[in-house]
């Protein structure tokens, strides 16, 4: 892995996973959706910005596995700052746990609608 493609490399990852769809996101970069929810996106080859509920989101802040978010740190979002390799691998985990969260959110609805 190299930062230099930190952001095709995201994106081969993100394209992989059932559903996710890619587009221009309003602040720049790529975001990934799932349906109409976004999973995150990302600046580039060096910032990408992830929402989650706020109780996980304290939790992964308070590991050091992300920052709050830099533009609003009081949100669910988070930011990780794309500096080397490791934290390349590091948003693709986040981002496939944001994924996994918006599945699962999804099926509760669906369960809902059949009740």
């Amino acid at each position: 892995m190299n930062k230099m493609n930190a952001g095709e490399i995201i994106h081969q990852a993100m394209i992989k996973f059932a559903g996710v769809t890619s587009s221009i996101h309003q602040f720049g970069g790529t975001e990934y959706k799932l349906g109409k929810r976004e999973i995150g996106h990302v600046h580039g080859n060096f910032l990408v910005d992830i929402p989650f509920p706020m109780k996980i989101r304290n939790d992964i802040v308070g590991r050091g596995e992300a920052e709050p978010h830099h533009i609003l740190p009081d949100s669910g979002w988070v930011s990780i700052h794309l500096r080397n390799e490791s934290d390349i691998e590091r948003a693709i985990t986040l981002l496939e746990k944001s994924y996994k969260l918006a599945l699962e959110q999804k099926a509760k609805r669906i369960n809902e609608k059949e009740y």
